[in-house]
């Protein structure tokens, strides 16, 4: 099932004239829904909206966060999927025009499927990467946003997958480290956390924020945000990537390094403690 326009229905709706799947006008957010509620949902709404002011779409009045929650969570429990599950919810220019659009005004799509571990765990204990050098991310604000012009993700998974790897890292045209294919990345050098800035074009992640408030409460950290060069990635103590759905988790492996994993899973049992009982 579906929501498309506040309506819940069963049909897929593939739109021929969508811009969407045209032209990739649209951008999107995935949420984790707990026990019937949008974890870090303020932060995840001004993001969308951000992103939509970034793309030019008109935003309707009717799009506050009271209404994404109601429509999200109508959805989820449509599908019996209150107590864990994802949603995404997609938003898209309206029909008409090629690269001009006729209509700036949008049209929105919401879908959920479940998830197994409601709380966060670590998915795999031995988790490899390595960097992804087909193709770059520009350093511009286009980076940042969560749009559904992913080809480098996608084109990177393959690559991944091809070759036995769990993930891929990759770098911008200062051929900086600056992100994993899906989620932000960290890295601990001694007593050092380091995330690259917004500025080196990596995604401006929910988990990203939750993950840089939690570790600035620990007195033994100095967390910053700097460029990460692949030279660095040989010195690190400990390297973990970041999103809303997996929340943590630590790279064990790259190329002949490997990697502790105690400050990553320190701070996933602190991620838990937080969305359990805040």
């Amino acid at each position: 099932m579906i929501n498309f326009n506040g309506t819940i229905s069963s049909e897929d709706n593939l739109l021929t004239n969508n811009r969407g799947l045209l032209y990739g006008d649209s951008v999107f957010e995935t949420v984790k829904i707990l026990d019937g509620k949008i974890l870090f949902v303020e932060d995840h709404y001004f993001r969308l909206m951000a992103s939509m002011r970034i793309v030019r779409m008109e935003i309707p009045m009717n799009f506050t966060m009271e209404f994404f929650e109601e429509q999200i969570l109508s959805l989820a429990k449509a599908e019996n999927l209150e107590k864990s599950s994802r949603a995404r919810v997609t938003i898209f220019r309206k029909e008409g025009g090629l690269y001009l659009p006729k209509d700036r005004n949008v049209s929105f799509l919401i879908s959920v499927s479940e998830l197994e571990n409601a709380v966060y765990s670590i998915e795999k204990e031995n988790y490899e990467v390595e960097l992804y050098k087909d193709f770059i991310v520009t350093k511009h604000l286009l980076s940042t946003i969560k749009s559904s012009n992913r080809l480098i993700n996608v084109t990177g998974s393959i690559f991944a997958d091809e070759n036995g790897y769990d993930n891929c890292l990759l770098i911008n045209d200062d051929k900086n480290v600056i992100e994993a294919l899906n989620g932000n990345l960290f890295m601990l050098m001694g007593n050092k956390l380091i995330t690259p800035p917004i500025s080196e074009g990596c995604l401006n992640g929910v988990m990203r924020k939750q993950v840089l408030a939690l570790a600035r409460k620990i007195e033994t950290l100095e967390v910053v945000e700097e460029p990460i060069s692949p030279f660095d990635l040989q010195k690190a103590d400990e390297l973990f990537v970041t999103n809303v759905i997996k929340g943590i988790q630590p790279i064990t492996k790259y190329r002949k390094k490997e990697y502790e994993t105690k400050v990553s899973k320190d701070l996933l049992l602190r991620l838990n403690a937080q969305i359990r009982f805040n």
